[in-house]
């Protein structure tokens, strides 16, 4: 069993793979393919909470084991940790040891990726950013080196951490323009950007109502029911595309808050089974997260593996 950490599992994880992979999940999704259950949620203590998330294909099997500490801040540890167990479908034969917090973020951000790629009518050249977490730093790279985006708004509550952020995502990626926004500022001076993607755990909306029609706006942060980053009226107000459909009934905050019509909400896998008709004004798209999304990362970085064994 080949055992990686955050930086190996990082590079067997490109982006460039990893979409089209998760196409390919999202049909098996649909056809039965994969038996990918909700995920388990056993709480830890108020503020932590074990999740277990299986999911079986023909090839192979994974199970992603994740813990969530939120005061773990206060002994410098990271909030998420965990790993993903990748084995052979046929014999149970254990293949890799995957970094979990790695996998999540790139998966998540590959997620994103390939929802801007169904919704959006073009490729995107810009983008905001609200929050300057993990999954900031994934979606900012995910966007630069998949779609080649080049324009950057970052948005936060504290400026001086923003800017600090926006300086570390300039080093890795000196082509972009950059610029640190206050959070605060967007409800009355919204940049014009192809996508908007929030990537917070707000208990309050953070996506302003008045997003442009031409904007897609992302809500990826809020994993909880009472947790929020879209507000009601552009809910409401929008065709509303998730991830995962069952996810979403149960931890959508956002949806479950505005008390959406479920009958009238998308899911990604039919939307990449029979397309989305374009309109005036764009959607918004919800993400939740789902072990399906993992299995196709684990594919990406199995394969990965045996091409870096067959290299002289």
């Amino acid at each position: 069993m080949k055992i990686l950490d955050a930086d190996s599992t990082a590079a067997a994880l490109p982006y460039a793979e990893l979409v089209p992979a998760l196409v390919k999940v999202a049909r098996q999704l649909r056809e039965g393919e994969i038996n990918a259950p909700e995920r388990m949620v056993v709480e830890i203590d108020k503020a932590s909470v074990l999740l277990c998330m299986p999911a079986i294909a023909a090839d192979i099997g994974m199970t992603k084991l994740i813990t969530v500490h939120a005061n773990n801040a206060q002994f410098q540890l990271p909030a998420i940790q965990g790993e993903v167990v990748v084995f052979d479908a046929a014999s149970g034969r254990r293949l890799a040891l995957l970094h979990g917090p790695t996998v999540t973020a790139r998966r998540t951000a590959a997620v994103s990726l390939l929802g801007i790629e169904a919704l959006l009518p073009s490729r995107p050249k810009s983008a905001l950013l609200i929050g300057t977490g993990v999954q900031a730093i994934a979606h900012a790279d995910g966007l630069v080196e998949y779609f080649g985006v080049n324009q950057f708004w970052v948005a936060a509550r504290d400026l001086q951490k923003t800017q600090a952020f926006c300086d570390a995502l300039q080093l890795r990626h000196p082509q972009i323009a950059i610029k640190a926004l206050a959070a605060a500022t967007l409800a009355t001076d919204l940049p014009h950007t192809d996508v908007l993607i929030a990537l917070t755990t707000s208990r309050t909306a953070v996506i302003p109502a008045h997003v442009a029609a031409t904007t897609l706006a992302i809500g990826v942060g809020a994993f909880k029911p009472d947790m929020v980053e879209f507000p009601p009226e552009l809910l409401h107000s929008r065709t509303v595309v998730v991830d995962c459909l069952a996810g979403a009934r149960h931890e959508a905050g956002d949806l479950l808050q505005a008390q959406v019509d479920w009958s009238k909400v998308r899911e990604l896998p039919d939307v990449l089974a029979h397309g989305f008709v374009q309109q005036a004004v764009l959607p918004v798209y919800k993400t939740v997260g789902q072990a399906a999304w993992d299995l196709a990362a684990a594919r990406v970085a199995i394969a990965s593996l045996a091409r870096t064994e067959q290299a002289p």
